[in-house]
């Protein structure tokens, strides 16, 4: 059991924190909530106090016998603070301690994760992006707001994540990674793309996208700045993450290049469709009086990996390929993948045996990742966040 403390600061947004605290406690960790006075406008300390057993209080003069201000951060084995206005943020960037929770934070030295929620005029400031750059400097990490409906009828960036991210986030942030991804950009494709035939039917693959937003999910903890280009994925978006979704191949293609030219690292987990018909049908297509099948051609589509690695003009972005292969006569898995590791020239490649259907809508997942360099990694069947750090720790050894 771990010793969690959430930090409540003064938004619309605090009463969602209520979900977040009793998600910690139903994994069975210990809770101490550290609300804000202005919070306590908007959800009151019976409710946080009903809600974890414990006393609740904001001020450094209260229970000064306890020594509070000191005890809570040292005792604590992560700090959430959900929401994480603009003043917050600030506060903490600077080191002002002036109520319970910024002093909390000055004491504590496990994992901080600040989850801010904000108008999008306030979080764009060039004030707020400055505190927030210097908190992640210093190993915190600032997960970036979602974008949705805000106070009243504004919509934008700044809206708080939903809970259940937040929790997933929060318990990866509880093990110990290092904040190596921190001022990193990075690309993660995920998803299987689709290739239409008419309005009604498609060819497309069973990729769910789960090892796309593990990898998101991870990224994230270890501090990147992270955009997910999703094809037809289904999944809660990862908390922190930006995502743009994309239907088919040449829409996954065309996202992929232009995100490129800015990131520090691509991954491209995603499973783009090798073919298309060579054209679409604008009404559905029927059987016929004969019962034969219809003839259909198809085309090769364009080999996105192959065309970002041709393009780059440096040794950045570092390019992971994904490869699910199957022996067969010619060779084995790994054969297979190393030789497509040579053809496509990217720095990594991450080989799945997807024999016997495992890898695809799976929970869990193993694989080799393959080095240009000639480097053999074997991850073991697990997690597929374990995957995703074991990837992101290749990864962050070549950015160095």
């Amino acid at each position: 059991m771990s010793e969690i403390v959430l930090g409540v600061s003064g938004g619309i947004a605090s009463y969602k924190a209520a979900e977040l605290l009793r998600l910690f406690t139903e994994s069975g960790h210990s809770v101490r909530v550290v609300p804000t006075d202005s919070s306590l406008k908007f959800v009151g300390a019976a409710t946080w106090e009903a809600l974890s057993g414990k006393p609740v209080q904001t001020g450094v003069f209260d229970n000064v016998d306890q020594v509070a201000h000191v005890r809570i951060g040292q005792s604590a084995d992560l700090i959430v603070v959900a929401p994480a206005t603009a003043n917050t943020l600030a506060k903490a960037a600077h080191g002002l301690a002036d109520d319970l929770l910024t002093n909390t934070l000055l004491t504590a030295r496990c994992p901080v994760v600040f989850v801010p929620a904000m108008h999008t005029e306030m979080w764009e400031h060039a004030a707020t992006q400055a505190n927030v750059a210097l908190l992640r400097s210093r190993g915190n990490i600032v997960v970036e707001p979602a974008f949705g409906r805000l106070t009243g009828k504004d919509t934008g960036k700044g809206r708080l994540p939903d809970p259940l991210q937040i929790h997933a986030l929060a318990m990866q942030a509880l093990k110990p990674h290092q904040q190596d991804l921190t001022g990193i950009r990075v690309v993660v494709s995920a998803g299987g793309t689709r290739e239409y035939l008419d309005p009604v039917r498609f060819l497309g693959n069973r990729s769910s996208g789960k090892q796309g937003f593990a990898l998101a999910e991870a990224a994230v903890v270890r501090g990147a700045e992270v955009t997910v280009v999703a094809a037809n994925v289904s999944l809660p978006v990862p908390a922190g993450v930006d995502v743009v979704p994309v239907v088919s191949t040449e829409d996954l293609r065309q996202q992929m290049q232009r995100l490129a030219p800015d990131a520090d690292a691509i991954v491209m987990a995603a499973a783009p469709a090798d073919f298309r018909p060579e054209s679409f049908v604008d009404a559905k297509i029927k059987k016929n009086a004969e019962g034969s099948a219809p003839d259909i051609k198809l085309v090769e589509n364009p080999d996105i990996l192959t065309e970002l690695v041709t393009a780059r003009t440096s040794k950045r972005p570092i390019i992971v390929g994904f490869a699910a292969e199957t022996g067969d006569a010619d060779g084995s898995v790994i054969e297979h993948a190393t030789a497509k590791l040579a053809r496509k020239g990217c720095d990594l490649l991450v080989v799945n045996d997807v024999s016997a259907g495992r890898a695809f809508e799976q929970a869990d997942n193993e694989a080799v990742i393959l080095g240009a360099d000639g480097s053999v990694d074997h991850v073991p069947f697990g997690p597929k966040v374990a995957l995703a750090h074991a990837v992101w720790d290749a990864v962050s050894q070549r950015l160095d």
